[in-house]
Protein backbone atom coordinates (compact mmCIF):
# COMPACT_ATOMS: atom_id res chain seq x y z
CA UNK A 1 0.00 0.00 0.00
CA UNK A 2 1.35 3.41 -0.97
CA UNK A 3 2.33 5.80 1.82
CA UNK A 4 0.48 8.78 0.42
CA UNK A 5 1.38 11.13 3.25
CA UNK A 6 5.08 10.41 2.88
CA UNK A 7 4.86 10.99 -0.86
CA UNK A 8 3.20 14.37 -0.28
CA UNK A 9 5.85 15.33 2.26
CA UNK A 10 8.65 14.31 -0.09
CA UNK A 11 7.10 16.08 -3.08
CA UNK A 12 6.78 12.76 -4.94
CA UNK A 13 3.45 13.71 -6.48
CA UNK A 14 3.45 13.31 -10.28
CA UNK A 15 -0.35 13.50 -10.23
CA UNK A 16 -0.14 17.10 -8.96
CA UNK A 17 -0.61 19.16 -12.13
CA UNK A 18 -1.10 22.55 -10.53
CA UNK A 19 -4.66 23.05 -11.76
CA UNK A 20 -8.05 21.37 -11.70
CA UNK A 21 -8.92 18.39 -13.87
CA UNK A 22 -9.78 19.58 -17.40
CA UNK A 23 -12.74 17.15 -17.65
CA UNK A 24 -14.24 18.77 -14.54
CA UNK A 25 -13.85 22.24 -16.05
CA UNK A 26 -15.49 20.98 -19.25
CA UNK A 27 -18.36 19.41 -17.31
CA UNK A 28 -18.98 22.49 -15.17
CA UNK A 29 -18.85 24.90 -18.10
CA UNK A 30 -21.50 22.80 -19.84
CA UNK A 31 -23.71 23.63 -16.86
CA UNK A 32 -23.69 27.32 -17.74
CA UNK A 33 -26.80 26.68 -19.85
CA UNK A 34 -28.11 23.43 -18.34
CA UNK A 35 -27.42 22.83 -14.66
CA UNK A 36 -25.46 19.62 -14.13
CA UNK A 37 -25.83 17.11 -11.33
CA UNK A 38 -23.04 18.87 -9.47
CA UNK A 39 -24.57 22.33 -9.94
CA UNK A 40 -27.79 21.07 -8.32
CA UNK A 41 -26.01 19.55 -5.33
CA UNK A 42 -26.18 21.09 -1.88
CA UNK A 43 -22.66 19.82 -1.09
CA UNK A 44 -20.21 17.77 -3.12
CA UNK A 45 -17.60 15.39 -1.67
CA UNK A 46 -14.22 15.15 -3.44
CA UNK A 47 -12.44 12.03 -2.14
CA UNK A 48 -8.67 11.94 -2.53
CA UNK A 49 -8.70 15.70 -3.06
CA UNK A 50 -4.93 16.22 -2.74
CA UNK A 51 -4.11 19.93 -2.76
CA UNK A 52 -7.72 20.78 -3.57
CA UNK A 53 -7.67 22.11 -7.14
CA UNK A 54 -10.94 20.37 -8.03
CA UNK A 55 -12.54 21.44 -4.74
CA UNK A 56 -11.75 25.09 -5.41
CA UNK A 57 -12.98 24.90 -9.01
CA UNK A 58 -16.32 23.57 -7.78
CA UNK A 59 -16.50 26.39 -5.28
CA UNK A 60 -15.75 28.99 -7.94
CA UNK A 61 -18.81 27.69 -9.77
CA UNK A 62 -20.91 28.30 -6.68
CA UNK A 63 -20.97 24.64 -5.62
CA UNK A 64 -20.18 23.99 -1.92
CA UNK A 65 -17.55 21.25 -1.77
CA UNK A 66 -15.62 19.26 0.82
CA UNK A 67 -12.24 17.77 0.03
CA UNK A 68 -11.29 14.54 1.79
CA UNK A 69 -7.79 13.11 1.85
CA UNK A 70 -5.99 10.42 3.83
CA UNK A 71 -2.80 12.49 3.89
CA UNK A 72 -2.49 15.23 6.54
CA UNK A 73 0.21 16.84 4.40
CA UNK A 74 -2.15 17.05 1.40
CA UNK A 75 -4.94 18.55 3.51
CA UNK A 76 -2.50 21.03 5.04
CA UNK A 77 -1.39 22.12 1.59
CA UNK A 78 -5.00 22.45 0.40
CA UNK A 79 -5.84 24.67 3.34
CA UNK A 80 -2.88 26.92 2.57
CA UNK A 81 -4.18 27.74 -0.90
CA UNK A 82 -6.24 30.92 -1.35
CA UNK A 83 -9.87 29.89 -0.72
CA UNK A 84 -12.47 30.19 -3.42
CA UNK A 85 -15.31 30.37 -0.88
CA UNK A 86 -17.73 27.61 0.09
CA UNK A 87 -15.14 24.84 0.38
CA UNK A 88 -13.61 23.00 3.31
CA UNK A 89 -11.21 20.10 3.83
CA UNK A 90 -11.11 17.11 6.16
CA UNK A 91 -8.40 14.53 6.78
CA UNK A 92 -9.81 11.04 7.01
CA UNK A 93 -10.10 7.54 5.60
CA UNK A 94 -12.85 7.21 3.01
CA UNK A 95 -13.62 3.73 4.32
CA UNK A 96 -14.17 4.90 7.90
CA UNK A 97 -17.40 6.51 9.11
CA UNK A 98 -15.60 8.67 11.70
CA UNK A 99 -15.03 11.73 9.48
CA UNK A 100 -18.65 11.67 8.24
CA UNK A 101 -20.20 12.68 11.58
CA UNK A 102 -22.38 15.74 11.00
CA UNK A 103 -21.63 15.82 7.27
CA UNK A 104 -24.11 15.18 4.46
CA UNK A 105 -23.49 15.03 0.72
CA UNK A 106 -25.78 14.59 -2.23
CA UNK A 107 -23.05 14.35 -4.87
CA UNK A 108 -19.49 13.10 -5.26
CA UNK A 109 -16.85 14.21 -7.74
CA UNK A 110 -14.44 11.32 -8.36
CA UNK A 111 -11.12 12.05 -10.02
CA UNK A 112 -8.05 10.24 -8.67
CA UNK A 113 -9.27 8.21 -5.68
CA UNK A 114 -10.71 5.17 -7.51
CA UNK A 115 -7.54 4.65 -9.56
CA UNK A 116 -5.26 5.06 -6.52
CA UNK A 117 -6.70 2.32 -4.33
CA UNK A 118 -5.84 -1.34 -4.88
CA UNK A 119 -8.41 -2.91 -7.24
CA UNK A 120 -9.33 -5.38 -4.50
CA UNK A 121 -10.73 -2.38 -2.57
CA UNK A 122 -13.08 -1.29 -5.33
CA UNK A 123 -16.15 -3.12 -3.99
CA UNK A 124 -15.51 -1.37 -0.65
CA UNK A 125 -15.26 1.95 -2.50
CA UNK A 126 -18.68 1.38 -4.06
CA UNK A 127 -20.15 0.43 -0.67
CA UNK A 128 -18.72 3.63 0.83
CA UNK A 129 -20.29 5.70 -1.96
CA UNK A 130 -23.64 3.98 -1.40
CA UNK A 131 -23.43 4.83 2.30
CA UNK A 132 -22.41 8.45 1.72
CA UNK A 133 -24.99 9.31 -0.95
CA UNK A 134 -28.77 9.30 -0.46
CA UNK A 135 -31.14 7.82 -3.06
CA UNK A 136 -31.13 10.18 -6.01
CA UNK A 137 -27.62 11.42 -5.21
CA UNK A 138 -25.03 11.42 -7.97
CA UNK A 139 -21.46 10.29 -8.40
CA UNK A 140 -19.81 12.08 -11.31
CA UNK A 141 -16.34 10.88 -12.06
CA UNK A 142 -13.46 10.63 -14.47
CA UNK A 143 -12.17 7.06 -14.48
CA UNK A 144 -8.73 6.24 -15.87
CA UNK A 145 -9.07 3.56 -18.54
CA UNK A 146 -5.32 3.51 -19.27
CA UNK A 147 -3.78 5.83 -16.70
CA UNK A 148 -0.08 5.21 -17.08
CA UNK A 149 2.24 7.89 -18.28
CA UNK A 150 5.53 6.94 -19.99
CA UNK A 151 7.85 5.30 -17.47
CA UNK A 152 5.14 4.49 -14.93
CA UNK A 153 4.67 0.95 -13.69
CA UNK A 154 1.55 -0.66 -15.11
CA UNK A 155 1.33 -2.57 -11.83
CA UNK A 156 0.05 0.69 -10.31
CA UNK A 157 -0.93 2.79 -8.65
CA UNK A 158 -2.56 4.25 -10.63
CA UNK A 159 -4.66 1.27 -11.68
CA UNK A 160 -6.67 1.17 -14.88
CA UNK A 161 -10.26 0.07 -15.33
CA UNK A 162 -12.89 -0.37 -18.04
CA UNK A 163 -16.39 0.89 -18.68
CA UNK A 164 -17.72 -2.62 -18.20
CA UNK A 165 -16.00 -3.00 -14.81
CA UNK A 166 -17.36 0.32 -13.56
CA UNK A 167 -20.95 -0.46 -14.54
CA UNK A 168 -20.74 -3.95 -12.99
CA UNK A 169 -19.11 -2.72 -9.78
CA UNK A 170 -21.62 0.04 -9.13
CA UNK A 171 -24.71 -2.09 -9.80
CA UNK A 172 -27.22 -2.54 -8.19
CA UNK A 173 -26.74 0.52 -5.96
CA UNK A 174 -26.09 2.94 -8.82
CA UNK A 175 -27.55 3.35 -12.28
CA UNK A 176 -25.48 4.72 -15.13
CA UNK A 177 -27.10 7.96 -16.34
CA UNK A 178 -24.47 8.96 -18.86
CA UNK A 179 -20.93 8.33 -19.99
CA UNK A 180 -18.56 9.76 -22.56
CA UNK A 181 -14.94 10.45 -23.35
CA UNK A 182 -14.23 14.01 -22.21
CA UNK A 183 -12.87 16.34 -24.85
CA UNK A 184 -10.42 17.95 -22.43
CA UNK A 185 -7.67 16.16 -20.53
CA UNK A 186 -4.27 16.73 -18.98
CA UNK A 187 -1.59 16.48 -21.70
CA UNK A 188 -1.01 12.85 -22.57
CA UNK A 189 -4.33 11.60 -21.18
CA UNK A 190 -6.46 12.40 -24.20
CA UNK A 191 -8.82 9.52 -24.99
CA UNK A 192 -7.71 7.55 -21.94
CA UNK A 193 -10.43 8.63 -19.51
CA UNK A 194 -14.17 8.05 -19.21
CA UNK A 195 -16.55 10.54 -17.61
CA UNK A 196 -19.51 8.74 -16.03
CA UNK A 197 -22.62 9.99 -14.22
CA UNK A 198 -24.03 7.44 -11.77
CA UNK A 199 -27.23 7.89 -9.76
CA UNK A 200 -27.76 6.27 -6.35
CA UNK A 201 -30.77 3.97 -6.56
CA UNK A 202 -33.50 3.67 -3.95
CA UNK A 203 -32.85 -0.03 -3.40
CA UNK A 204 -34.42 -1.66 -0.34
CA UNK A 205 -32.16 -4.64 -0.82
CA UNK A 206 -29.11 -2.58 0.11
CA UNK A 207 -30.19 -1.98 3.69
CA UNK A 208 -31.39 -5.56 4.07
CA UNK A 209 -28.00 -6.86 2.97
CA UNK A 210 -26.28 -5.00 5.77
CA UNK A 211 -24.58 -2.51 3.49
CA UNK A 212 -25.97 0.42 5.45
CA UNK A 213 -26.30 0.26 9.19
Amino acid sequence: MADWDERWRQGDTPWEKGYAAPPLAEYLEAGATTATELHRARRVLVPGCGSGHDVRLLSRHGIPATGLDLSPAAVERARQEPPAGGEDYVCGDLFSADWRAGREFDAVWEHTCFCAIDPSMRPAYVRAMAEILPPGGHLVGVFFLTPWDPGEREAGPPFGTSREEIVALFAPWFELRGGRLPERAYPGREGREWLAVLERCANPGVAESGLIA
